[in-house]
């Protein structure tokens, strides 16, 4: 596993970390979108471990379905998961005047925690390179 690599899956453990905090407070906007992000990095690790990097949220969702979710190495509903929490954060981030229900926000953490659990598992079979 590269630097690189090993710094996308630590932003990874420290934005679903913070979901759970936010969470706590009651920020579940917040939570909400550090969930996406924890599952944005793995899908950014994964795809860096492929050789593929990309400049938009969007190109990162499309190869990680198609290089992932697709070829069976991840569950579908990762793939799945990952396009919902981009909804969800979007709408938490830019829609004002309403609250994100502190349940979607719980939901999305779940998902981000499986998301990580399966990247690690994943990458857990790469050496780190020094």
């Amino acid at each position: 596993m590269t630097a690189a690599q090993a710094d996308l899956l630590d932003r990874a453990r420290r934005d679903v970390t913070a979901a759970r905090d936010n969470l706590g407070l009651g920020y579940t906007e917040i939570a909400a979108s550090r969930a996406y992000y924890a599952m944005f990095y793995c899908a950014s690790a994964l795809l860096a471990a492929e050789g593929l990097s990309f400049s938009s949220h969007s190109a990162v969702i499309g190869a990680f379905g198609r290089h992932f979710a697709r070829t069976g190495r991840v569950p579908q509903d990762l793939h799945r998961a990952l396009v919902q929490a981009q909804e969800v954060r979007l709408g938490a981030d830019y829609l004002v005047g309403r609250s994100l229900p502190g349940d979607v926000a719980e939901e999305q953490i779940k998902l981000a925690e499986r998301f990580l659990a399966v990247t690690e598992e994943l990458m857990g079979g790469c050496s780190a390179e020094p």
